[in-house]
């Protein structure tokens, strides 16, 4: 299960996130940086209010990477009592030895280390902070004007950061100028949890206030049921799609009007062919996706309403970054399985063409449907309808 982390400047701010469905109290200072740090009389007086409610976290400030100054820094702000100190590890000669100092601290402090996807992050660092005792590691934005998560790390860059991080046994965070597009594609990836602040507040801007409507909208498209127990980057067998669906009162059934996406001429390089001069080096693919979505009781407003197309782009990274598929068939029916696992769905046709043999373009195209026992389509939990509740 994917969780909820938003980030609070006060007292004010942390009761609204609880009011509103945050898993996870972030304490920071948005003025002053990425990881901008809190006076640490202020998070003291944060966690007292929160009062074990839900864990709390606090940033130690954007810091050189000096081995001392992020000890110190670290052990001030796990000294206010918060369950998850978190460190910046910006890029640095020193960022190895940064870590190896904090390992006296991680042996009774949970650490999160942070690196930043526009920053130079580089993996190497995982198994470091694993064998440093940290308890998670996160990725990022530095420069909170200079673009989204996405837009400096695609889902199967991410998905490899998360993969690695659950290999060595590190929970897992994603944030970085996140908005509420970015939710669903970013939960394909089964990270622990998702951090948010500029999404929250008023007007989208970081240095504003909560804002409870924008927090609500955020809040609604992460699922809160348990048992979410897809690996990471699992594109085919996520259960992700039913879990984003909850919300959404549905009627309708196949036959009877609908919706259609689609995804049209996506071409990618994709390591795909039986031929052994087909497994040196991947090959273009053009990809088509057209879906049958049963519509909802009421219209469009937000991302809570749809099924992203993003989402079944993504999910096709996923599949084709996986590794060598043999047949065009097998590509094609991976990805009509994958997009099929939404509640919403009734009918795909993938179309997947081969663009570089010496006949042209050749390919396969197919359609599936969903079984007919499966296709009438009800409100999985009636409770969550409509809009005057979080979801729980």
């Amino acid at each position: 299960m994917t969780l909820m982390l938003a980030s609070v400047t006060g007292t004010a701010e942390a009761e609204l996130a609880l009011a509103h469905g945050a898993d996870i109290v972030d304490l920071k200072d948005p003025g002053r940086g990425a990881l901008g740090a809190l006076d640490a009389a202020v998070v003291h007086e944060v966690v007292a209010a929160v009062a074990g409610r839900r864990p709390t976290s606090a940033v130690t400030g954007d810091l050189p990477m000096q081995p001392d100054v992020l000890l110190a820094a670290a052990q001030e702000a796990a000294a206010t009592g918060v369950d998850y100190v978190k460190v910046g590890l910006f890029p640095g000669e020193a960022r190895a030895d940064c870590i190896r100092a904090l390992a006296s601290l991680a042996r009774h402090t949970r650490i999160v280390g942070v690196m930043f996807a526009d920053r130079a992050p580089d993996l190497d660092l995982v198994p470091l902070m694993h064998e440093a005792g940290f308890a998670g590691a996160m990725l990022d934005t530095a420069g909170k004007g200079a673009g989204r998560l996405l837009a400096h790390a695609d889902a199967a860059a991410l998905g490899a950061f998360v993969r690695m991080c659950r290999a060595h046994e590190l929970m897992t965070g994603l944030a970085g100028s996140l908005e509420a597009p970015d939710v669903p594609r970013l939960l394909l990836l089964s990270p622990d949890f998702l951090g948010f602040r500029g999404a929250l507040c008023d007007a989208h801007v970081r240095t504003r206030g909560l804002d409870a409507a924008a927090f609500d909208v955020i809040r609604g498209l992460i699922p809160r049921e348990r048992g979410h127990s897809a690996e990471p980057g699992d594109a085919h067998g996520t259960h992700y799609w039913q879990l984003a669906a909850r919300n959404i009162p549905i009627e309708r059934t196949a036959g009877e009007g609908g919706d259609r996406i689609f995804v049209e001429d996506l071409v990618l390089p994709v390591r795909i062919g039986a031929y052994d001069s087909e497994k040196q080096a991947p090959q273009k693919v053009r990809f088509t996706v057209v879906a049958d979505i049963a519509r909802g009781t009421q219209p469009a407003q937000d991302m809570r309403d749809v099924v992203s197309y993003d989402v079944i782009t993504d999910g096709i990274r996923l599949i084709v970054g996986a590794g060598h598929i043999v047949l065009v068939e097998t590509l094609a029916e991976r990805i009509a399985n994958f997009v099929l696992a939404h509640v919403r769905v009734q009918r795909v046709t993938v179309k997947v063409e081969k663009l570089e043999v010496s006949a042209g373009r050749v390919g396969v195209e197919i359609t599936r449907q969903r079984p007919a026992e499966e296709a009438k389509i009800y409100q999985l939990y009636p409770s969550a309808a409509g809009r005057g509740g979080t979801g729980d």
